[in-house]
């Protein structure tokens, strides 16, 4: 693996907690997501899924995790599945886990092979009165025709098991993973730290004439010479008015003397991820307006950050966030503050030039999963991401840092990204 591994306390943790809420004499199941096929015979490159992940620290491919808490037999209140290797698997694919390492990893002491799943949960499923199974249930959840391993392992359970009790396993997830153990927010600070070296070296080579996905290249060769697994999502480099689409990511054009870019990028480290978007002049200083737009999105930064402690509520935090950009609109001449006292509180005018939410869970997901209606709580980490886009004039700025939320406010995990002008366009003329 490209990360130290994680002690498997962390994830006997995470079981302890899961199992704690489940009904009694229950059975939880979680699959790892498939590898997806590309074309011909390649394929994506392979993505755990986050439940599993989170409950075993298992990041291969065609692995079970099963918990009966009350399993009559203590052997079978954890059971890992994993796939068997061969010498033909290792001659093509390279090492697989063992059992002892798969336990190593997860903590889970009883490990089988995969093809012993069917067979060993026929065993205890007549004993259990409920199934809690796990599925994608992001709000934001792009759904297709092909059937992922978690809707599979649905069929088959309601198949071969119909008369049991169903229940999600996300409802459970999704409430514990918004509070970051110690653990978890190390690795994102890691995350977080690999990202700032990232953007420094972006600074350093960019000129003009130079293409955005160059921009990009030298972002990632820097996230994966320090040993992140990946970015964290595709990188959005868009220079000039391409900032002004919010998830533009061809990354294609010329960025041109007298243009600045917007660069929203994340990494993954140990499948904990940063996010974090920061603007620069392409030759090394910022013109006049682009100062002015710029300083007023920090100012909503700063500002807005301040709302995310324990007890707001997202709804409410949003809403604060956009009363300070419309005042910064009003001030950059963009708004007219009479037609702004007039407007429709329904079509409020500053939709035109800011147009998204600011803050959003992250962990290991992006957007990671969590109800915006729980109030704000310390351990949880959310970004913070107003922005100004102002078509006509060429000019998009959005900045945004990641802040886990502590019982006296919060802190912030990329403080360490240059964000001042100053600070931005010395390293740029160095």
């Amino acid at each position: 693996m490209r990360y130290t591994q994680i002690p498997s306390l962390l994830f006997i943790k995470n079981r302890k907690n899961f199992t704690s809420k489940m009904e009694a004499n229950s059975i939880a199941i979680f699959t790892s997501n498939d590898v997806m096929p590309n074309n011909a015979d390649d394929v994506m490159g392979f993505s755990q899924n986050n439940d599993l992940f989170y409950l075993s620290g298992i990041d291969q491919e065609e692995s079970i995790l099963v918990l009966y808490p009350d399993a009559a037999l203590p052997e079978n209140r954890e059971i890992l599945f994993v796939k068997e290797t061969s010498d033909l698997i290792k001659i093509w694919e390279g090492d697989k886990l063992t059992k002892e390492q798969a336990y190593e990893v997860s903590g889970v002491k009883n490990v089988k092979w995969l093809q012993d799943f069917e067979l060993t949960l026929q065993y205890m499923a007549f004993e259990a009165d409920t199934f809690y199974l796990g599925h994608n249930e992001h709000k934001k959840t792009l759904t297709a025709e092909m059937l992922t391993q978690q809707d599979r392992m649905i069929s088959f359970c309601k198949e071969k098991y119909p008369l049991h009790n169903y229940k999600r396993g996300a409802t459970i997830t999704r409430e514990l993973r918004q509070i970051k153990s110690d653990e978890e927010i190390s690795l994102m600070q890691k995350a977080a730290d690999i990202s700032v070296g990232s953007f420094k070296r972006v600074l350093k080579a960019v000129k003009p004439g130079m293409l955005e996905y160059e921009l990009e290249a030298e972002l990632t060769y820097e996230l994966i010479r320090k040993g992140a697994k990946r970015n964290a999502f595709m990188p959005i480099v868009a220079s000039g008015a391409n900032a002004c689409a919010l998830h533009y990511n061809t990354n294609d054009s010329i960025c041109k003397d007298g243009d600045m870019v917007l660069m929203d990028f994340g990494v993954c480290y140990a499948n904990y991820n940063s996010d974090t978007t920061r603007c620069f002049p392409v030759n090394g200083k910022f013109s006049k307006r682009q100062k002015e737009v710029y300083n007023a999105v920090l100012h909503c930064l700063k500002e807005g950050s301040k709302l995310l402690k324990p007890g707001a509520v997202s709804a409410e935090y949003e809403k604060q966030m956009a009363i300070l950009v419309e005042e910064q609109l009003i001030k950059l001449g963009v708004l007219n503050i009479e037609k702004v006292k007039k407007q429709d509180p329904d079509k409020p005018l500053y939709k035109k030039y800011f147009m998204h939410g600011t803050a959003h869970h992250i962990g290991l997901d992006v957007h990671d999963v969590g109800l915006y209606t729980r109030p704000f709580e310390a351990g949880m980490v959310l970004t913070c991401e107003p922005g100004i886009y102002i078509a006509e004039e060429g000019i998009g700025c959005r900045l945004e840092n990641d802040y886990l939320i502590t019982e006296n406010g919060n802190l912030n995990l990329t403080a360490d990204m240059p964000i001042e002008i100053e600070e931005i366009e010395a390293i740029m003329n160095t």
